[in-house]
């Protein structure tokens, strides 16, 4: 089997988690920190908003079982890509809605893919998600992993 792998931003990063989790073809699904310029951001100081970094979900899926394109799907289907710096209540950059690329095929469908949603009737404004190379993840504090199975709560994306 070959593993791939996908990362994501789409506001907080509990309800995403657990919602790729529940995808067949999801081997696993790990909450960090990614796309700033600080070396080891925590919770506390991408809160902050002075790092530059999104709280992001990358997964390990099995590209025979789900395709990044259905990935893709998932995600613009579980938050709303045309808010800017925010998911409901939550707001800050670290809550963008963003797509980190790990490579140019995943640059090229996920350029594809937001052209078809912006072209659709599903939503209605102009998309915000930005679209760019993974860079260096930072898996978040252990807390933080698997939170709403540990705790059952809800985030407000």
């Amino acid at each position: 089997m070959s593993e791939k792998t996908a990362t994501f931003a789409a506001g907080c990063f509990w309800g995403p988690e657990a919602r790729f989790r529940a995808l067949d073809g999801v081997l696993d699904a790990e909450v960090g920190y990614t796309g700033g310029h600080v070396e080891n951001p925590d919770y506390q100081s991408v809160c902050a908003g002075d790092t530059g970094h999104a709280e992001a979900v990358r997964l390990t899926y099995d590209p025979g079982r789900i395709s990044y394109e259905n990935l893709l799907n998932a995600f613009w289907d579980m938050h709303d890509p045309t808010q800017r710096n925010r998911q409901g209540v939550d707001v800050g950059s670290q809550y963008r809605s963003a797509i980190f690329a790990h490579d140019h095929e995943q640059i090229a469908a996920a350029e594809r893919s937001r052209s078809e949603l912006e072209s659709s009737a599903r939503i209605s404004g102009p998309i915000a998600t930005e679209i760019k190379p993974a860079g260096r993840f930072w898996r978040a504090e252990e807390y933080h992993q698997r939170y709403l199975e540990k705790h059952g709560r809800v985030c407000s994306a």
